[in-house]
This record gives structure tokens, C-alpha cells and sequence, in this order.
């Protein structure tokens, strides 16, 4: 399924705060085809006014150590006192991990986001791809990456090569073309919505542009696979329309996808649609494990 690593080449940061959504992000790092060598860091954070509970802390971060190394990981714990985000978020630009894995908090009923704050703030700053792990854990069968065609999506391809997937998964590549034009009658004037056309304003010069959509989203998809396929993994593509998120979500929840692969940045403020807000949206309100690869494109 994937491209081979060099032994001990992959290192990956797990951020552990002992809650359900940790353990699922443990188990997922367990189940993972890492290389021989492989050290996995597992960082705990801890408030001044946990200090009393020290050895408590310590005894729980020894329990996730050891049922990594019941998989025959190499493990490394790390206790530091401070803010959660800002110390993962050090501990990676220092250290450098190829990946940090975290849980999603639990459920924020007021906004039915399934996003705790530490780990929307670590996706935003942490200067390497994060993957944020959803509870109840399965192992990863279904994985969905998708694509604008943004320098971000790119490096989320190339990034996936090196990404050790158990070796039954399999792979779909995903990219969303704009909505249709709203055909309307309405009577025109300076303030009408340019996305609302009349039925006289839709003409062949509209099929025409999706037609051309479609052949370049195609076109697309088939230079991702290609890629992929180069990469030493295979996939299958697909072509929905609509908003991107929207037709994102629902198709994780038709194909009952496992993790979504994204990047983090896209084209532009207007021609991209992996520009912050579906990416963000993405992780709140898929359901699943995201991967958010980030591009280190200057801003």
C-alpha cells in the first residue's frame, strides 16, 4: 500500500491527556506498519495544579508506553509542565516529529463540534501534519485524500507515500467541483448574487464551463492517482459537485471512510477550497480521523 521507509525514519509525537480520544490515538499508532526502529514520544502535559499527582501522571503515561511497546514500538515518555498547546506545539518545533497524533476532546454540545480546543489550536500551529484520532477507534480500512490541485494538496500526496498505512487499506481520492449556477427568475439589478443566473442566462456557455469542470476535476484525479500509483499505492478516484465540505462529510459517512487525508492550504482565498475553512470544517464535523497535512508555504 505504500511506499517502503528506512528503519527508525518516521517519528511520531503522541499527545496523551488520558482521555478516551487519547487511547483511540494510542491504539491507532499501535496498529500502524511502522518501521523497525520506530520511536514513538509520548508527551503528557500537566497543569501547576496537578503537581500533587505526579506519580499518578507518570504511572499513566507508563501505561501508554507499555502497551505501545506490547507492539513492539520503541517508546519514549515525556512529562512537561505547562500549557498544553503551546508545549506540543515547542516539543514539535524542537524535535522535529514527522507526525503528531492526538484525540479529538469529547462533544461541545452547545456547538455539536466533536473538537476539544487543544487539538484545534495544535492542527492550526503545529509546524508539522497532525492527525487528530476520533473514538471508538477501528482500524484504518477506508481512506479518503482529498484534492483541490493546491500546492497543499500536493504535499498531502506526497506525504501520504511515506505514511505507514496498514497494509489493508484501501484508498479513494475525492475532489469536489463548484456548485451549479441557481437558475431563477428574477429581475435584474445592480445587488443580484452573481451565483443566481435566470433560466435566459443559462445557456450553452454554462454547459460548456461544466463540462470543462468535470474534464479538469477528472483530469485531476487522474494525475493524483497517477502519483500515487508512483508512490507505490493505489487508489480510486472520485468526482462529486457541490460545497466541498458538504459533499466531503457525506461521502465519509455513505463509504463509512475511517481518516480523511487533507492539506492545509490551498490556492488562493478565492480559487481554493482547502483554504482554512473546509479543512477546519473537516475536522469538526466529519466524524472520523483527519490527517491535516500542512503546507510550509510562507503566508
Amino acid at each position: 500500500m505504500m511506499a517502503q521507509m528506512k528503519d527508525g525514519q518516521f517519528k511520531i509525537l503522541l499527545a496523551d491527556d488520558g482521555s478516551e480520544h487519547a487511547h483511540a490515538a494510542r491504539d491507532l499508532v499501535g496498529d500502524l506498519t511502522l518501521p523497525k526502529g520506530c520511536c514513538i514520544t509520548v508527551l503528557r502535559v500537566f497543569a501547576s495544579t496537578q503537581a500533587g499527582d505526579l506519580a499518578l501522571l507518570e504511572d499513566a503515561l507508563d501505561q501508554t508506553c507499555s502497551v505501545l511497546k506490547k507492539k513492539g514500538l520503541q517508546t519514549k515518555p515525556e512529562l512537561l509542565l505547562g500549557s498544553p498547546t503551546e508545549k506540543v506545539v515547542e516539543y514539535a518545533e524542537e524535535h522535529k516529529p514527522d507526525l503528531i497524533v492526538m484525540g479529538a476532546k469529547g462533544l461541545r454540545a452547545t456547538l455539536g463540534i466533536l473538537l476539544g480546543g487543544v487539538a484545534q489550536q495544535v492542527v492550526e500551529y503545529a509546524p508539522c501534519p497532525v492527525l487528530v484520532v476520533r473514538a471508538p477507534y477501528q482500524i484504518l480500512r477506508r481512506i479518503l485524500l482529498v484534492t483541490d490541485g493546491s500546492p497543499s494538496s500536493l504535499q498531502a500526496v506526497q506525504y501520504l507515500g511515506k505514511f505507514p498505512l496498514p497494509g489493508s487499506a484501501s484508498l479513494q481520492v475525492l475532489h469536489v467541483l463548484p456548485p451549479p449556477s441557481i437558475a431563477i427568475n428574477m429581475p435584474e439589478g445592480p445587488y443580484i448574487n452573481m451565483q443566481y443566473r435566470t433560466l435566459e442566462q443559462l445557456s450553452e456557455a454554462d454547459t460548456a464551463m461544466r463540462a470543462k469542470e468535470e474534464k479538469d476535476g477528472q483530469a485531476l484525479l487522474d494525475r493524483t492517482i497517477e502519483t500515487l500509483r508512483s508512490l507505490g499505492m493505489e487508489a480510486s478516484g472520485v468526482l462529486r459537485r457541490g460545497d466541498a465540505a458538504t459533499e466531503i462529510i457525506d461521502h465519509v459517512k455513505e463509504q463509512k471512510i475511517d481518516m480523511i487525508v487533507s492539506g492545509s492550504r490551498g490556492l488562493s482565498r478565492i480559487r481554493s477550497w482547502l483554504m482554512g475553512s473546509v479543512s477546519r470544517k473537516l475536522v469538526h464535523y466529519s466524524g472520523c480521523s483527519v490527517l491535516v497535512v500542512r503546507s510550509q508555504q510562507p503566508s
